[in-house]
């Protein structure tokens, strides 16, 4: 074989690199993907419900007072199993990830504790654990103290709340009164005199 023959197989070679190159080069500008202004995938979520009708809105919950009147300690206590990782609840228990809990009811926050070091935001807080601060810092921590340090994401049922806050006020030697539960119940409609 002669040096022509080779030059003709080599330019047979280089000139096929060179078409492939050039349609590779023409499809990716061709068929190139848009941007996306962020990574991910679009869900479509439909407006409606599946069964059509309007979306329905939680119903707002009874005030804290109602609650803890039909409230059950022992049922709380069972809730409460999912906070001992972070927290105990027996008198001069230890802290953990979250302070012990014993006696918290119409206490400090942030401060005491035996010594628990809160997040600046429970600190500035002031005032004292009511039953209703409890209620809805046990629905979501973070926001009502914003820039706690409590990464718990709450509690959604009010009837668990109360049950929970119920256990809480049991764990002392001196529990806090309950609120009168008449006072914050919505005020009924007066009854018309028979004649």
């Amino acid at each position: 074989m002669d040096s022509f023959e080779l030059n003709k197989i080599m330019g047979a070679v280089l000139a096929t690199c060179l078409g492939v190159l050039t349609l590779n080069i023409a499809a990716g500008a061709i068929f190139a993907p848009g941007k996306l202004a962020k990574p991910g995938y679009d869900i479509a979520v439909p407006e409606t419900p599946a069964g059509g009708g309007e979306v329905a809105k939680p119903e707002a919950a009874e005030p804290i007072a109602v609650r803890l009147a039909s409230a059950d300690p022992k049922k709380g206590e069972a809730a409460a199993k999912q906070c001992a990782s972070c927290h105990t609840f027996e008198k001069g228990g230890p802290n953990r990830v979250g302070p012990n809990l014993y006696d918290i009811v119409n206490d400090e926050k942030g401060h005491g504790r035996n010594g628990f070091n809160f997040s600046a935001a429970m600190k500035a807080a002031g005032g004292k654990w009511t039953y209703e601060d409890l209620d809805q810092f046990l629905a979501n921590p973070k926001a009502f103290i914003k820039g706690t340090s409590m990464g718990f994401a709450g509690l959604s049922r009010p009837g668990q709340r109360a049950d929970v806050i119920s256990y809480l006020r049991s764990l002392s030697d001196n529990p806090a009164p309950l609120p009168k539960a008449a006072e914050a119940a919505p005020s009924a409609p007066p009854a018309e005199k028979q004649q």
